[in-house]
């Protein structure tokens, strides 16, 4: 009797599963990322008595493809400002970045009362304190990047997500590639 208990019981927990990484519950939204659109992501509301399922995210028309294995996170606020992506373990904008951040400025010239929140991100690696403070440090380079470029820096806020919000999955240079950003998301 007791086995056939203790058989119930592993087969019980087989078919429940154990998630290896709890996930962090966000409001969906639209793409993020190189060439992110404005469309929104579908998402589905599961009955009550049901956990809760979340379509992924729209992967950007930058990805051509996700990598193999890969999947991607749930996405973030929308906006129509380009994202700036960093190498690893830095904070100074890339040359190939800056053309995003100088169409950003002239969008923000463009809509004089637009105020910008810069999220600063970063791949998984590292501790938690430090990546908060370098998704920081990679927020306030493109905060100085924009008020060099007449922006004022009363339109501007910056935080930082360290590594709690991948834009990728993965355990990667892939995935890590795309989690070294700053998001810009317009404030309402």
């Amino acid at each position: 009797m007791a086995l056939c208990a203790a058989g119930l019981l592993i087969v019980a927990v087989i078919l429940t599963g154990c998630p290896k990484r709890p996930e962090v519950a966000q409001a969906p939204v639209a793409s993020v990322g190189p060439g992110a659109s404005s469309t929104p992501t579908p998402t589905t509301r599961p009955p009550a008595s049901a956990p809760e399922i979340r379509v992924a995210p729209v992967v950007p028309p930058a990805i051509t493809a996700a990598p193999a294995g890969r999947q991607a996170a749930p996405a973030e606020a929308a906006s129509p400002l380009k994202d700036v992506f960093f190498d690893f373990d830095q904070a100074t904008v890339r040359a190939d970045q800056q053309a995003a951040l100088r169409g950003d400025a002239d969008w923000l010239h463009g809509h004089g009362g637009a105020r910008v929140l810069i999220q600063g991100h970063c791949d998984e690696r590292g501790t938690e304190e430090y990546n908060l403070a370098l998704g920081e440090r990679r927020a306030q380079a493109a905060k100085a990047y924009l008020i060099a470029a007449g922006i004022s820096a009363e339109r501007i806020h910056t935080i930082s997500y360290g590594k709690e919000r991948p834009f990728v999955l993965g355990h990667d240079e892939s995935a890590w590639k795309w989690n070294r950003r700053d998001h810009l998301v317009v404030e309402p």
